[in-house]
Order: structure tokens, then sequence, then C-alpha cells
């Protein structure tokens, strides 16, 4: 039914995706021929293409429900990461995406994930406090769908294909890149310069699907939040949740605040299905 599908960013957010794609996806015939995602949506599509999410959910449930903390300052005393969530997030992508996985996700499909490259006339420091206050503002005061501050300070979106990468350590990299916002996850390091989360840039990577879009074809937009006003184009179908799931991007001590998420996905789908009259 549509021809190219995106995941929008948001953390914790995006297992509101995993449970509409699991509720829509054979009602409605879901075999995009692209595929783009950002952050927590760029997971949310890799798990969620490959059929791996009830596997990935119980593993992250579970870690979040032994999780004490947050910010661990006793660990980092000892030399370990002020923020877990950042080795947790690399230990979950690698404990899933398996060789045969990414195979799988090759043959179905055209997955581009969006990194963001910080401005070179800015001190990298200085850029992600900036890119980071800024979007928050943004998304705060005039709340758009895509936001266009981080282009105005000068980051510059890139797509990683994984067609194009075919090391598993290289896309899980990526991966990581796309989820980048310091201090929580650090910036990455993606053919030997800086990558960040692709939201910087903007947290509905849709220009890929543009061309698609150009010849006729029918793409849907999978968003995390609630907008005021949703873009009206041509051939495109933006969805939000119901209501925004109640959990925030980075949080590890909110399990039922995922399970949530994902339920509420589910039900979300499943009216979007009776909407289209499947």
């Amino acid at each position: 039914m549509f021809d190219a599908v995106c995941f929008a960013g948001g953390g914790n957010r995006c297992y509101w995706q995993g449970g509409f794609w699991e509720a829509a996806r054979e009602a409605l015939a879901l075999e995009p021929r692209l595929v783009t995602g950002v952050s927590g949506g760029a997971w949310a599509a890799c798990y969620s293409l490959a059929g791996i999410g009830p596997s990935v959910r119980r593993d992250v449930i579970s870690a979040c429900e032994s999780a004490t903390r947050n910010v661990d300052w006793k660990g980092w005393r000892a030399g370990g990461a002020l923020f877990p969530v950042g080795p947790l997030y690399r230990q979950l992508l690698e404990n899933h995406l398996t060789e045969a996985v990414l195979a799988d996700l090759r043959a179905k499909t055209d997955l581009q994930i969006l990194i963001a490259r910080p401005p070179g006339h800015l001190p990298q420091g200085l850029a992600v406090a900036l890119g980071i206050g800024l979007y928050q503002i943004e998304k705060k005061v005039i709340a758009p769908v895509h936001p266009k501050g981080g282009k105005w300070l000068g980051f510059t979106p890139e797509f990683v294909r994984l067609r194009q990468t075919v090391d598993r350590a290289a896309w899980v990299d990526a991966m990581l890149a796309s989820a980048s916002v310091p201090p929580m996850v650090p910036v990455g390091i993606i053919a030997g310069a800086p990558a960040m989360d692709g939201g910087m840039v903007d947290n509905v990577p849709v220009q890929p699907l543009e061309a698609i879009e150009a010849q006729g074809g029918r793409t849907l937009v999978m968003l995390t939040r609630r907008y005021r006003k949703l873009p009206q184009i041509r051939g495109r179908t933006y969805i939000q949740p119901s209501v925004t799931p109640p959990v925030s991007q980075f949080e590890l001590t909110n399990p039922g605040g995922i399970r949530t998420a994902y339920e509420t996905g589910l039900k979300d789908g499943a009216a979007f299905v009776k909407a289209m009259g499947r």
C-alpha cells in the first residue's frame, strides 16, 4: 500500500512505532521499497522490518526493570559511563543486529538512516549545545514537524544506506551516531568525521521519500508525539500517536512507559487499519 515509510526519531517513544507496525503490517501489506529512520526511529525500523520486536522489547524491558538510575555517579567514579544509556544501547544493537538480521533487511528494502554532520565553523562542543538548545526552543515554541534551526546553524544531513554498509560493526556505529545526543550518547565517528543524531537536522527524515512522491508513489510517515498541525503533502500520509507515549527519550527506569508506548501503538495501528477500510 505504501511505497516508502519514514520512522521519525524519539528515543523510547519509538516503541509506539513498533506496536503500530505489528498491528498494521499484514493488514496493509507493508512491504516498502524504501525506509528511512533516525535515532530511535532507525532502531524501530530495524527490528520492525526484521520481525524481532518481541525479543527486543523483552530485553529492553528486562534491562529497565533492573536499572536503578539514569545517571551512574558511582560507576563513573570507577571508570564507567556517567550515562549508562549509551553503552546499554550499543549492547542492545550488537545483540540483535546479527549478520542474519542485516542480510534479511538488505533483501527486504533500501534502509537509510540519517546522521547529522556538525558545522565546521563552530567548536564541536558549542555546536552541540547550540543545536540541542535551538531544537528544544523550536519544538516548544513553534512545534514544527520538520524543524529548521539545525540547518540554520550549519548542521548538514547525510543518509547512511544499509545496502552500502557491508560491515556489521560499521552499521552499529552508524546507528549509534544517528542517536548521538551528548552527553547521553557520545558523538560518533563515521567515515573519519564526527556524526550526530540526525534530528539535529530533521527528526522526521523525509528527504529520500520526495523522489518517490514525485513519481506518484505513496509514503507513510510515522511520528512519535502529537503535533498541533501536520503538513499536507500530495502522496504522503502522516500518522501520530493518539497520545504522546509517557516515557522520555533516554529513560532507563520506566519499563511501564515503554510497555504503554508499544500497547498504544498496537491500538493506534488497529484503528488506522480500520480507517483505511482493511
